[in-house]
């Protein structure tokens, strides 16, 4: 091949083709010219590599083929779009599919922490099981308060331990046995410590410095149980969807729902650092911990709502998911 002859005849319609991927706004007429150059041009670098290839001009056109494909096919979107729609549909979205779930689970546990509580305030055998008088009486008049000191050191304790409970309700949520046992494990335990503080006439100590974050900290772990029961439900009864396909959406849904639960968790040990210890009336305490939780059921069923019937689930985008199993 005469390669000067070869880019000779065809120089004009590549400057053409690099005059387009410059132009900002293509009018309709200018978009289909630019893509039958790009076919043309491609087929030309086909050639060029095929027979004793010019580095040099196959350089030139390679790199024109890739801004004339990005002028085709757009951008992807920044990275600030993105995360913004994360947090504005995607995360809110997977949020209000699992609520039931939720609001279930957190019913079931109020009755197992009611219960334990009720037994150990009104039965010997219940409140032996705490242990001694001594050391009953240190944990209600000292430990229980101190253990609530103020600062970023314990904050953050306090949030690296409730993720850690509620990653085992995410990464074995598809056990279906797991979730349920950390979840009735904790409600025994902080159940069993109410009915201990009322024995001993301190009930109010109790609800003052679990209230203020516990609104947001238990509902955070309610929520990555529930959606964490919500996938070995899938498992059991994927509906019409092929059994691998639900789980798949199911799963990586879950997903979004334990990244966002990192957040309100943060928030929750902030609340517990700086504002259960703090030395604020304890009625200033618990709005605090309210207006949290009324912030966080806000955004799920307002965000939610919207984007669930705009067909969001919370599932990554079918560009993003790979490959997926057709089915009827």
């Amino acid at each position: 091949m005469d390669f000067d002859a070869f880019s000779k005849a065809h120089r004009e319609e590549w400057d053409r083709l690099n005059q387009l991927t410059r132009t900002r706004r293509l009018t309709g007429a200018q978009a289909d010219e630019l893509i039958r150059l790009y076919h043309s041009t491609a087929t030309h670098l086909s050639m060029l590599r095929s027979s004793a290839p010019d580095p040099a001009l196959i350089s030139e056109l390679s790199l024109l083929l890739v801004r004339a494909r990005a002028k085709i096919v757009g951008s992807p979107d920044p990275q600030w779009s993105v995360v913004g729609k994360f947090f504005t549909v995607s995360l809110p979205a997977a949020l209000y599919r699992c609520r039931w779930w939720t609001h279930g689970v957190t019913a079931v546990c109020l009755i197992f922490a009611v219960a334990m509580g009720v037994w150990v305030a009104t039965t010997p055998e219940g409140i032996a099981s705490m242990g001694s008088e001594a050391e009953r009486l240190e944990y209600v008049n000292n430990a229980f308060a101190e253990y609530y000191e103020p600062g970023a050191g314990f904050a953050s304790m306090v949030w690296t331990n409730n993720a850690w409970i509620a990653a085992q309700c995410v990464a074995f949520g598809i056990t279906g046995i797991w979730p349920a046992f950390v979840l009735t494990n904790n409600a025994i335990s902080v159940g069993a410590i109410g009915g201990m503080m009322e024995y001993h006439d301190a009930l109010g100590t109790f609800f003052a410095l679990i209230l203020p974050h516990g609104f947001l900290e238990l509902t955070s772990i309610f929520v990555a149980g529930g959606a964490g029961l919500k996938l070995f439900w899938t498992v059991v009864s994927p509906g019409r969807r092929p059994r691998s396909v639900a789980i798949a959406q199911e799963g990586r849904a879950l997903m979004t729902v334990a990244l966002g639960l990192v957040f309100a968790l943060a928030l929750s040990g902030v609340i517990e650092g700086f504002v259960t210890g703090s030395h604020m009336y304890w009625w200033l305490k618990i709005v605090i911990g309210a207006l949290a939780l009324a912030a966080f059921w806000t955004y799920v069923y307002v965000l939610g709502r919207r984007a669930v019937a705009a067909g969001e689930t919370g599932d990554l985008s079918a560009d993003r998911a790979g490959y997926g199993q057709i089915y009827a």
